[in-house]
């Protein structure tokens, strides 16, 4: 299982990228008049970040949902939030 810490470090830095580069994609876009296709490649780099971050956050809820799994209670415990 060591070998997959780094791809699992990666997969964050590459999530956080993404996620950055849409923020400032966005705040660029809100602040700056731009024409129409700078509107339209900005609009695609922006689809294709959003996707790349929902791609990331279905693994992460995918790999949660196996160390959840009711089979391996050994892996860990069910996240009750009405739990103090």
């Amino acid at each position: 299982m060591s070998g997959s810490k780094p791809a699992n470090s990666n997969q964050v830095a590459e999530f956080e990228q993404s996620l950055d580069e849409l923020e400032q994609l966005v705040t660029r876009m809100e602040q700056t008049e731009m024409g129409l296709d700078d509107s339209l490649k900005s609009f695609e780099r922006g689809v294709e970040l959003y996707r790349n971050c929902q791609s990331a956050l279905e693994q992460a809820e995918l790999r949660v949902k196996q160390l959840l799994d009711p089979t391996r209670p050994e892996l860990a415990e069910p996240f009750d939030p009405d739990t103090p």
